[in-house]
């Protein structure tokens, strides 16, 4: 049970409503001995991220982190408040101190786009640059290395041994919304113009996505489109938007596109087996879709795995199943 308390020192506050970064609805708080005053079971979750909503008497509302609550967890939004329950425990490698790799900065031009593509490519630490070394490409790679310490994991996958040094195109994304959205133009973006000017490998399984969100729309509509382009996928807590469940997503401008290319995938079209793993929250919207994708490209004769993480759709979520799934699947198909 969630216990949680707001005091209006001021006397000014007309009703508070805890805002949950999970599927569940608003929580009311309720008004007594001069402080607002919430109590309610937890999401399937082992921490929960979430804001206070104020209304203020003279009608004013807005939407503040818990001053009582130091715990916070940033994001490219603004911070959100954390309450980390018993069964949380965060990795161990956030206190690790591996050799750093080396990090520099590329831009790609998109020929679709006119546009170039920032990229902040990572070398493990040891590495010369003419080494032919395996690739991952992730999706909002700098926003997930800020938020969610990427570099910082991969430094210790290499320095522990559990996964051979290789390289990490972390790409920025143009028009998010727009391009991770099943864009036929960014996946070819992807295929034609991005991999081939990094230093990656010829073989197609030593080329690895990562994306989350949007992000593994993008990933999973690439391989589609281009199958050549990666030989694994890790994809976390996929937007697989569908018209048959996800009502409350359709006012997203590229709700149609996205859905018409899940209903490809879950009919089978240009299925493509590589290795695939999924992550998805288990306090998440996106579950029941994640589950339906996953079955999908197992009846396909993909190599898929669903893990179900006891967070929501979240950087921390994302970033606390990167081990052991993230490294496991480098391992597995990097040898």
């Amino acid at each position: 049970m969630i216990e949680l308390e707001y005091r209006d020192r001021r006397r000014t506050i007309a009703a508070v409503r805890l805002l949950p970064a999970a599927a569940m609805a608003p929580v009311a708080l309720s008004l007594r001995d001069g402080s607002w005053h919430a109590r309610f079971e937890p999401p399937p979750v082992d921490r929960l991220e979430y804001l206070l909503e104020l209304r203020f008497r003279n009608g004013r509302t807005t939407t503040i982190p818990d001053p009582a609550n130091p715990l916070r967890a940033p994001g490219p939004f603004g911070d959100k408040s954390v309450l980390e329950l018993p069964g949380y425990r965060a990795p161990t490698w956030l206190g690790a101190d591996p050799p750093r790799g080396e990090i520099t900065e590329l831009a790609v031009r998109s020929r679709p786009f006119r546009r170039d593509v920032p990229i902040r490519l990572w070398s493990a630490a040891g590495t010369a640059p003419g080494d032919e070394l395996p690739l991952l490409v992730v999706h909002d790679g700098p926003e997930t290395d800020k938020y969610a310490s990427l570099t910082l994991f991969l430094d210790e996958l290499v320095a522990s041994g559990r996964v051979r040094p290789f390289r990490a195109a972390l790409l920025q994304p143009l028009e998010r919304n727009d391009h991770y959205s099943a864009s036929a133009a960014y996946a070819r973006t992807l295929a034609w113009d991005v991999l081939p000017a990094l230093p990656a490998p010829h073989r197609r399984r030593f080329r690895v996505g990562l994306g989350a969100s949007l992000g593994a729309v993008a990933m999973l509509h690439a391989h589609r489109r281009h199958p050549e382009a990666f030989g694994a996928l890790l994809l976390q807590s996929g937007s697989f938007f569908r018209r048959a469940t996800d009502s409350q997503e359709r006012d997203f401008p590229r709700f149609d596109r996205v859905s018409r290319f899940v209903g490809k995938v879950l009919r089978g079209e240009d299925a493509a087996p590589i290795p695939v793993t999924l992550t998805c929250g288990l306090a998440e919207e996106n579950l029941a879709n994640n589950r339906a994708v996953t079955g999908a490209l197992a009846a396909q004769g993909y190599d898929v795995r669903l893990a179900g993480v006891r967070d929501a759709h979240t950087w921390t979520g994302w970033r606390d199943a990167w081990d052991p799934w993230l490294a496991d699947l480098l391992a597995r198909v990097w040898g």
